[in-house]
């Protein structure tokens, strides 16, 4: 990693100490030479004009193989506050982790160079950091005060994205791939070194493991035009996230982990109700489960219909049937028994898949008869009777939420 040169933040040609310095923004870039040069001049010039502490703009060189590398020089000689990291390797993730660990600022941030969230975002982003009110502060443009621009297909992407780590590893933050976020220099201390990945899943990763260490995160609302150039691969993205998901929700089975010890150190304990509140009644439990039981039944059904062409009846019953199930235990351990925080929650998921095992047992025998006596059998036919079926294990998944998952809550 070699630095460029740093312009100076005055016009004495002194440069800034290094212990005012409030917040860093980072813009990662690989072979940018067309848009880098309008990207740092806009965020200089807005920085410049409205950001009420000292700043420094970091352009973090990813291995280029162009004139990006030179036009980020010439932009740090001329601009006060400008600097130049070049990464000898490619990485989104591995970029920020060296600028990060090694700057001196407060606050450090991080946009995309393409500036697709507007600018009016960046103070509402830093100022509950500058304050301590949160740890971490993210663009979300999932949220009903967002304004976005972009195609169907990125839109759809996105959501499932973020529906996909809902509930897999039981995250709560909005947006996880918005390229806008930041972090307090103390917090990213602790994180970082347990962050393994270094490139476009970082972000997801590093937020992944503050939220389970109880940090705070604060989500900003942001007006986004989505970059029709842009350079991401949207598959092999997509696969790399995947495999991300399924090493991190490993990592939390397995216990490799040091989530309570990082609680400990620098998590926000949950507040103590103002009057110890009790579990729903047997009513109220009714109420809610038979609300979160339609909601996954449904689910199921959608989901039975998409991938019982290319799966099979088998294969799509086995699959929908274990994600709504997953979905459903989580549904149920907050809002119909109750149960808050994190303390057990794998514990009650593998519970739960023991009766997602009963379950595919009555559904799988169900749809083999079926088929023995009519082949193959309408869709229609086979959507009825999963539905009885399901009717019938609803109960049997309702007694053994009540009296042996969620016991004790």
């Amino acid at each position: 990693m070699t630095l460029g040169n740093v312009a100076p933040a005055d016009t004495s040609g002194v440069p800034e100490p290094a212990a005012l310095l409030v917040v860093d923004i980072v813009i990662p870039v690989y072979n940018e030479e067309k848009g880098l040069e309008s990207c740092v001049r806009r965020l200089h010039a807005h920085l410049s004009a409205g950001m009420p502490y000292p700043f420094q703009i970091t352009v973090a060189d990813n291995a280029s193989t162009d004139t990006t590398l030179a036009v980020a020089n010439r932009l740090a000689a001329e601009l006060p506050s400008v600097r130049v990291v070049h990464m000898p390797e490619k990485g989104k993730g591995r970029a920020l982790r060296a600028v990060w660990s090694t700057s001196e600022a407060a606050v450090l941030a991080y946009m995309d160079v393409d500036l697709s969230t507007d600018l009016a975002a960046v103070l509402p982003l830093i100022a509950p950091l500058v304050s301590e009110h949160s740890d971490l502060a993210i663009g979300t443009r999932l949220h009903r005060g967002s304004r976005v621009v972009r195609g169907t297909k990125r839109e759809l992407i996105s959501r499932s994205y973020n529906l996909m780590l809902r509930h897999t590893l039981s995250t709560y933050f909005s947006d996880a791939a918005c390229g806008f976020k930041a972090i307090r220099r103390e917090v990213a201390a602790h994180l970082l070194p347990l962050v393994e990945d270094d490139a476009w899943f970082f972000d997801t990763e590093l937020l992944v493991l503050a939220e389970h260490s109880g940090l705070r995160i604060h989500e900003v609302p942001v007006d986004w035009i989505d970059d029709p150039d842009s350079r991401v691969h949207i598959v092999n993205t997509a696969m790399a996230d995947i495999r991300g998901i399924a090493r991190l929700a490993g990592a939390f089975a397995g216990g490799k982990l040091p989530i309570n010890d990082l609680r400990a150190q620098l998590g926000r304990a949950p507040l103590e109700p103002a009057t110890p509140g009790v579990p729903p009644g047997l009513t109220g439990q009714l109420v809610r489960f038979a609300a979160v039981g339609v909601f996954s039944t449904v689910m199921y059904l959608v989901l039975f219909l998409l991938l019982r062409d290319p799966l099979g009846s088998q294969g799509a019953n086995f699959l929908s049937l274990l994600l709504t199930t997953i979905a459903n235990t989580a549904l149920n351990r907050r809002f119909t028994f109750g149960v808050l925080g994190r303390h057990r929650m794998t514990h009650h998921q593998l519970q739960g898949l023991v009766v997602f095992g009963l379950v595919l047992g009555l559904t799988s025998a169900m749809l083999a008869v079926t088929h023995s006596l009519h082949r193959p059998p309408p869709a229609a036919v086979e959507l009825a009777l999963l539905i009885a079926v399901n009717t019938t294990a609803t109960l049997i998944r309702f007694l053994f939420l009540r009296h042996w998952v969620f016991r004790r809550a």
